[in-house]
């Protein structure tokens, strides 16, 4: 009886995992060709089918903000570096997020800044200061 147990539970569990298994042979995959004409195009006119028109807010809350800008600033400066700057500052002023890092108190140095767009999440301006 525990032997057929053990063999139903066993089948179960390959039955699930196969079931949320996904590879790209179940995958329809456009390829690099399809991305490359897709650039072109969008290069040469970015109005056509695109939600991003310079007057609708994409990034609409902090949180939004911080989980694009983290990243970014990631990859510039360290992740280490930059969680060490929690909690960030973070404003919406006029379209655009503002956010820095902070010090504890009694520290000297510098801090993040990242000013992005929130229209496009184009990036203003992004610096470290020493």
């Amino acid at each position: 009886m525990k032997y057929l147990k053990f063999l139903f539970g066993l089948s179960a569990l390959t039955l699930c995992l196969a079931s949320f298994g996904q590879t790209n042979s179940d995958r329809i995959i456009l390829g690099k060709e399809y991305a490359k004409s897709e650039l072109t195009s969008t290069l040469k006119d970015n109005k056509t089918n695109n939600v991003i028109n310079n007057k609708t807010v994409i990034l609409k809350d902090s949180s939004t903000a911080v989980a694009v800008a983290e990243p970014i600033l990631f990859g510039i400066y360290g992740e280490k570096n930059i969680i060490k700057q929690k909690p960030y500052e973070i404003y919406h002023i006029d379209n655009y997020w503002v956010l820095t890092g902070t010090l504890p108190k009694g520290w000297k140095g510098g801090t993040f800044l990242i000013i992005m767009d929130d229209r496009n999440c184009r990036v203003l301006k992004i610096i470290h200061g020493k």
